[in-house]
């Protein structure tokens, strides 16, 4: 399985996003798009629909952000 997060350094949803998925035992590629190789534009190229972070992908999938993710984990 592959987990993307695009993410943010000073993000609460996105730590919280990054917690639950290693609480879960989910191994993910972060993206900060902030601080590192990956900009907004990558996320943007990726998830079109983006306004906030985190945006999250499993394998490809479009899940959406943190609340979404509590849902897609649960379901």
């Amino acid at each position: 399985m592959s987990v993307v997060v695009w993410s943010k350094e000073n993000c609460f949803y996105c730590h919280m996003a990054k917690g639950l998925l290693e609480r879960e035992g989910i191994e993910f590629e972060e993206r900060d798009i902030e601080g590192g190789e990956w900009t907004r534009a990558d996320m943007l190229a990726s998830v079109p629909s983006a306004t906030t972070v985190p945006q999250i992908l499993f394998d490809g999938e479009h899940v959406g952000g943190f609340t979404e993710l509590q849902g897609y984990l649960k379901g």
